[in-house]
C-alpha cells in the first residue's frame, strides 16, 4: 500500500469515526498523537508508547533541525529508524516553535529568520526548507509552513498573517510535490484567530490549493476553551467531509471530547507527558496531584482497569514516594499512565460514535470528570 487514504466510517452528530491508511500502518480516528519533540516521547520507550494504543506519534521540525539536524537523521536512516518507531510519524512545520521559542525573529515574504534558543545560531526557515527538513526526516504526514500569530491579535494583523500562510501553503505544496515519496501526505493549516470570516477565508484558500488533510492551527494559545469551541463550531463545517481534520496542540481531556463533538479527527499535545513529569495524573474522575500528602498511604493503583503496567501495577503511595525521593522512574510511570489514559479515552470515543451514543458518553464524561476535579481542589 503506497497511498494515503482517509475512510470516514461513521458519524454521530458531528463526531466522526474513521481510519487513515498510510504505508507504515493504519491510524484509527479520532486519534491522539503523543509528542516526540526531539525524537523521543519524553521518559518513554517507543515500545511502551505503542503498547498504550498509539498508532502515530509527532516529531518536531524546529527542534530536530537544530539538533541533531535533519541531514544527520537522514544519513542515519531517517527518523523512524533513528528513534525505533515503525508506525506513522507526523511532523509539524516548525512555525509555532519559531514564534514561541526562537529569538530575534524576523518575518518576511520569503520566510522567517531567527536565532536558535539553544546556541544563538542564525537560521532561515522558508516553506521550501520546512518541507525539505520534513522529507529528510521521512515524515509520513507533513505540515505546510504557516505563521502562527499570537493571541490576542487585531483583525487586520490576523488577516495579513493568514494570507501569508495561504501563499506559503502553495509554496509548501510545490516543494512537497518535488521532494516527497509515494504515500506521504501534506496538510494545510487553517488560521484566522477567532474571526469567523477569516477562518472561512483561510479554509477556502487552502481548499483551492488542495490537500489530503486539513489542520486547525492558532488555537490553544490563550483564548480559552469556550472561545476555542466557538471557533471550531464555525470552522469544521466548511472543511471537506472526506479529509481528516487535525486540531494542533490540544489538549486536556475535556478539550478532546468537545473537539471530537465538533468534528475533529486528530490531536497532539505535550500535556500527558509534561503533566506526568510534574506529578499530575489524569483519571476519569479528573486530574490528581500524586505528590499530595493524601496519597502517601494510598495503596490503590491509578487505574486497575487500564491495560497499562504503570496504571495497574503500582500504587499511588509508591509513585508518591518516587516523586518525593526525586527518582527518575516517577516521571516515567506517570507519563506512561497518562498516555494510556488518553488512548483509552480516544478508544471509548470511537466506540461511542460507532454505537450512536456519543452525546451520552460526552455528557457522562464531563459530569464525572468535573465533579472529580472539583473535589480534588
Amino acid at each position: 500500500m503506497s497511498e494515503f487514504i482517509f475512510n470516514l466510517q461513521k458519524t454521530d452528530g458531528q463526531a466522526r469515526r474513521g481510519e487513515i491508511t498510510t504505508p507504515r500502518g493504519k491510524i484509527q480516528t479520532p486519534a491522539f498523537m503523543p509528542v516526540g519533540t526531539a525524537g523521543t516521547v519524553k521518559a518513554m520507550q517507543t515500545r511502551d508508547v505503542k503498547a498504550t494504543g498509539a498508532d502515530i506519534i509527532l516529531g518536531n521540525t524546529y527542534h530536530l533541525m537544530l539538533r541533531p539536524t535533519a541531514e544527520r537523521v537522514a544519513r542515519l536512516g531517517g527518523l523512524h529508524h533513528f528513534m525505533q518507531w515503525d508506525g506513522p510519524i507526523l511532523t509539524d512545520s516548525g512555525g509555532f516553535q519559531v514564534m514561541s521559542l526562537s529569538k530575534l525573529r524576523k518575518l518576511t515574504e520569503e520566510g522567517v529568520s531567527f536565532q536558535s534558543h539553544i546556541d544563538g545560531s542564525r537560521h532561515m526557515l522558508t516553506p521550501e526548507r520546512s518541507i525539505e527538513i520534513q522529507c529528510l526526516l521521512g515524515a509520513d504526514i507533513q505540515m505546510q509552513l504557516d505563521e502562527c500569530p499570537p493571541f490576542p491579535i487585531t483583525e487586520e494583523a490576523s488577516r495579513e498573517s493568514l494570507e501569508l500562510s495561504i501563499r506559503w501553503a502553495k509554496r509548501s505544496k510545490d516543494a512537497f510535490e518535488k521532494l516527497s515519496k509515494p504515500g506521504q501526505a501534506l496538510f494545510g493549516i487553517v488560521q484566522g484567530s477567532v474571526f469567523e470570516d477569516q477562518r472561512k477565508r483561510s479554509a477556502e484558500g487552502l481548499m483551492e490549493i488542495g490537500f489530503p488533510g486539513y489542520s486547525v492551527g492558532g488555537l490553544a494559545v490563550g483564548e480559552g476553551q469556550e472561545q476555542m469551541f466557538r471557533v471550531l463550531d464555525f470552522t469544521t463545517p466548511v472543511l471537506p467531509k472526506d479529509r481528516p481534520r487535525y486540531l494542533m496542540g490540544v489538549g486536556k481531556p475535556p478539550d478532546l471530547v468537545g473537539a471530537v463533538e465538533r468534528g475533529i479527527d486528530m490531536f497532539d499535545c505535550v500535556m500527558p507527558t509534561r503533566s506526568g513529569r510534574h506529578g499530575q495524573a489524569f483519571t476519569w474522575d479528573g486530574p490528581i496531584n500524586i505528590k499530595n500528602a493524601a496519597y502517601v498511604d494510598d495503596g490503590t493503583p491509578l487505574d486497575a482497569d487500564l491495560d497499562c503496567p504503570a496504571s495497574r501495577d503500582y500504587s499511588k503511595a509508591y509513585i508518591n514516594h518516587l516523586f518525593r525521593a526525586g527518582e527518575y522512574l516517577a516521571a516515567t510511570l506517570l507519563s506512561w499512565h497518562n498516555l494510556a489514559f488518553y488512548q483509552e479515552l480516544m478508544a471509548r470515543m470511537r466506540t461511542a460514535i460507532e454505537e450512536d451514543r456519543f452525546a451520552a458518553f460526552a455528557a457522562e464524561f464531563r459530569a464525572r470528570y468535573s465533579a472529580g476535579a472539583a473535589s480534588e481542589g
